[in-house]
Parts: C-alpha cells; structure tokens; sequence
C-alpha cells in the first residue's frame, strides 16, 4: 500500500501538502472527493482512528452553510459520517494515510516526515 492523500484538489491547505510532497520527493496517490466520494466504509475507519469529530472541518464554508437541523446531526456518530459523506467539502483536508494504516489529519509537515 502507498501513500494515500485525501482531499480536494482545489484546497490552499491541499496545494501546500503537494508542494510539500513533491519537494521531499514523496511518491503518494490522490484521492479527490470531488470525483470520488467518501463511502460509509472509508469514513467508519478514519472515525475509528481519529474520532468522527475531528473529521469535521468546522472552519469552511460548507460548516458555516449548514442548517442547525444539519449541525445536529454532527453530534452522533452515524448521522455524521452520514452527513460527510454527502458534504465532502466538509472533512478536514488533507487526510494522510499511510501504508501501515496511521493517518494525519490536516498539514503537518514534521509529523509527515517522522512517519515516512
């Protein structure tokens, strides 16, 4: 398994990540949400190792839009990855996941480099 990179590809945070991997000489795939969309599986795994609330980016546009019926729906598990799974703009980017399964959320430059 490879380096994997979750996000969207448009992302200011996303382009640093790139720019970041590609400089170090770090080989990964991408994974676009925009043409791959998060299923139930993917975000049941990432919420098992992180925690599905820091899986919400609470500070993007998408969060700011949400309904308050929708915002409820980010306080149990089920309904949140429900939701994320149809608003992928919603999850914290980028995702790093790595080949023996750890993941880093959002860009973290030193810890990238400790676990390659």
């Amino acid at each position: 398994m490879e380096l994997k990179i979750y996000g969207i590809k448009n992302c200011d945070t996303m382009k640093k990540t790139f720019d970041f991997l590609k400089e170090n000489g770090i080989e990964y795939i991408f994974i676009d949400y925009k043409k791959q969309a998060p299923d139930a599986q993917l975000l049941v795994r990432f919420a098992s190792e992180v925690g599905f609330e820091a899986l919400v980016n609470k500070k993007g546009t998408t969060f700011r839009k949400l309904t308050d019926e929708e915002k409820s729906q980010l306080e149990t598990e089920t309904d949140a990855l429900a939701l994320l799974s149809t608003k992928s703009s919603m999850i914290k980017r980028p995702i790093i996941e790595f080949p023996n399964g750890d993941l880093i959320l959002g860009f973290e430059p030193e810890a990238i480099l400790k676990k390659i």
